[in-house]
């Protein structure tokens, strides 16, 4: 890319907000000129609005300490100088809704990691390795605004990433029947152990929401566009339990699956290997090598080993076997903060740059 693209972050000061400039630090296509956050941030520095809240593990980048934050409600102010926009914003959903749609309308692209807009039955909700195919929806959306340029994408909940894209590389084989349980990181939650103490050596069952989310998200990624708006598939019916565990960064799924056509441990494992997507063939830059490895070994995927694989965007299965009651059952994990939330909405980002959906102004 000859120029950079001109980038800012809503909702900067938050965890995914902090996670977006971590990633986006030297990124080779994007820049972030402008980071925007509630009032009471508006005016200062990055680096005074934030204080003794940096909760990555890396230093802030020098590129940002000195921008000064802009109040995220004055969108004219805040777009002027960006091509597009990364949306991390801590609001009611009814409120991101509208915030968004209001930068969509001042013909900003808007990039979100909320999930306000995942049901919007115009708004393309996109893991780009499973359903690239659903950005097709963008020039519906825009006739509905009243744009030219702007528009929202969004991308799923991070709770989804470990057996989604497993099941997708399943799909010949037609799973229908899915249970599922994830175990959640405390990053999730936008946490870490300093500010959430009665985490440590504790697991809560409950994480509101999360559930149907991770029970109806999938059928929409492997959904097809109709008359200008994105409908859900039926298949295969999930049912998921989510619970919040006494982990930094990486949530992990164990899946049991039944299938119409029944295959071999050997062909499900080759298909996981073997997966590939849009992302991959057009080697974007945040696109891990391989999106899905398998491992041999009884005692892994584990979090300490592999949570950042590819980067923290590859995702790791194994413990593959058949089942008694399900055909067959296994363990995925994926990196929730990355894969699951900032990274995967650069790689959206990203895509929609090569397909032309984002340019420069």
């Amino acid at each position: 890319m000859d120029q950079k693209l001109r980038v800012g972050v809503l909702g900067a000061t938050g965890m995914v907000g902090q996670r977006f400039l971590s990633i986006l630090e030297n990124h080779p296509w994007y820049e972030v000129v402008t980071v925007a956050a509630s009032p009471r941030s508006a005016g200062k520095t990055y680096e005074e609005a934030v204080g003794g809240r940096w909760k990555m593990t890396t230093p802030m980048p020098e590129s940002v300490k000195k921008l000064v934050v802009k109040n995220v409600n004055e969108v004219e102010a805040v777009s002027a100088d960006v091509d597009f926009v990364f949306s991390a914003v801590d609001m009611t959903k009814e409120e991101i809704r509208a915030i968004e749609e209001v930068y969509a309308k001042a013909e900003t692209p808007v990039v979100s990691n909320n999930s306000a807009h995942r049901w919007t039955p115009d708004v393309p909700m996109v893991v780009p390795e499973i359903n690239p195919e659903h950005f097709a929806v963008i020039p519906y959306q825009k006739k509905r605004l009243g744009t030219t340029r702007g528009f929202i994408a969004v991308k799923p909940n991070c709770s989804i990433q470990s057996y989604a894209p497993v099941l997708t590389a399943w799909k010949e084989f037609e799973p229908y029947e899915v249970v599922a349980t994830t175990y959640q990181a405390i990053s999730g939650a936008g946490k870490t152990f300093q500010d959430w103490p009665e985490m440590e050596g504790n697991i809560i069952p409950y994480i509101g929401g999360e559930e149907e989310k991770s029970e109806q998200e999938p059928l929409r990624l492997w959904g097809r566009i109709e008359d200008g708006v994105i409908v859900k598939a039926s298949e295969p019916m999930i049912t998921c339990q989510c619970i919040r565990v006494p982990v930094l960064n990486g949530h992990t799924a164990a899946v049991f699956v039944k299938f119409r056509k029944k295959p071999t441990k050997e062909q499900l494992i080759e298909k996981l290997r073997a997966f590939r997507g849009l992302p991959q063939e057009l080697a974007l830059p945040s696109a891990p090598k391989q999106f899905i490895r398998y491992m041999e070994e009884d005692n892994r995927p584990q979090v300490a080993l592999d949570v950042d694989y590819e980067g923290g965007m590859g995702i790791s299965v194994g413990r593959l076997r058949e089942d008694t009651i399900y055909d067959y059952k296994f363990v995925g994990l994926s990196h929730n903060t990355l894969r699951g939330a900032a990274g995967g909405a650069v790689l959206c980002a990203e895509l929609l740059t090569a397909q032309g959906y984002i340019q420069k102004k």
